[in-house]
């Protein structure tokens, strides 16, 4: 398994921009809760810190690497997981060999020698990989599995380091791992929400903070969403239009059409009628009646949400 990374004359992949992964993003929450359950994810509600990562110049590079590797390997709570960290010309960033264990041998780009400082951000991706082939936790293609690590990483609390280590300007850039920056931005918005963190302190990169910002505010509009109390007046209209529609043709339901796909909501056709949408935390779908204001409680992630349905 590979974090990808992009720079000018490294032969890696240019800057991506945007929400292009966002449907894989919010299964991979869901996914995490799933097999994780509530209570093991609130223990990760602490992030680690910039100074346990922290590389100087003057450290020993393969001391340092395995201390900085080490640091990850005990906040995922892998105490028998051993990483061996080396270096070598290749294509993509970093590569872990997914073997029984408990000894990894993760492998960093020759480049890192010089760029000590996101050797972290490099590793968190690798060491969230050994995670999740421990918990049995995959899904069916690469891209997607890569895009499900790189959720994992920043919402447990170690993936902050691969959105600040993007840097851009006129002449080069760089970025590591498979979400665009936005993205990461969005993920680590919906961890800030869940465990009042607030990342923006720890970004060195102004890009990286700009991206941040997008992402929040792509994060926030999940909870603005109806049947979601907190709908903006626009959504709320359209919501009770679709609602009459689906009252006055049962026969068309579920409706709209495709929208549990695209990860919004569905009237149902039963009795009494009903409406699922996502949640707004973990995005798992919840059914609740259309009779009004109530109250609903994701079974999942234990969210309590003000409905207007």
């Amino acid at each position: 398994m590979a974090v990808r990374g992009g720079g000018p004359g490294h032969g890696w992949d240019p800057v991506e921009h945007g929400f292009p992964h966002l449907p894989v993003v919010r299964a991979s929450i869901t996914a995490l809760y799933r097999r994780l359950s509530y209570d093991t994810v609130r223990t990760f509600g602490t992030s680690v810190t910039a100074g346990e990562v922290a590389f100087a110049d003057t450290d020993e590079l393969y001391t340092g690497a395995q201390r900085v590797a080490r640091v990850l390997v005990g906040h995922l709570r892998l105490p028998d997981a051993r990483l061996v960290v080396g270096f070598r010309d290749m294509t993509h960033a970093a590569s872990v060999e997914l073997a029984a264990g408990p000894e990894y041998f993760v492998e960093l780009n020759s480049r890192f020698r010089c760029h000590r400082r996101d050797i972290g951000a490099a590793l968190a991706h690798e060491v969230t990989h050994v995670f999740l082939h421990r918990l049995g936790l995959s899904f069916p293609g690469e891209r997607e599995n890569e895009i499900l690590t790189d959720t994992a990483a920043a919402y447990l609390g170690v993936g902050w380091l691969l959105l600040d280590a993007f840097r851009q300007d006129e002449l080069a850039s760089q970025k590591l791992g498979y979400l665009t920056p936005e993205e990461f931005g969005y993920v680590l918005a919906k961890r800030a929400e869940l465990f009042g963190e607030d990342p923006a302190v720890w970004f060195t990169s102004p890009q990286a903070y700009r991206a941040y910002v997008r992402g929040r505010e792509t994060a926030r509009r999940d909870a603005l969403r109806p049947p979601l109390a907190a709908g903006g007046w626009a959504g709320r209209r359209r919501y009770a239009l679709d609602r009459r529609y689906a009252r006055a043709h049962p026969e068309h339901t579920p409706f709209p059409a495709g929208a549990a796909d695209a990860d919004g909501y569905v009237f149902e056709a039963c009795s009494p009628p009903r409406v699922s949408f996502p949640c707004p935390t973990c995005h798992q779908r919840i059914r609740v009646p259309v009779r009004g204001r109530l109250r609903a409680r994701c079974g999942l992630c234990r969210s309590v949400l003000e409905c207007d349905t």
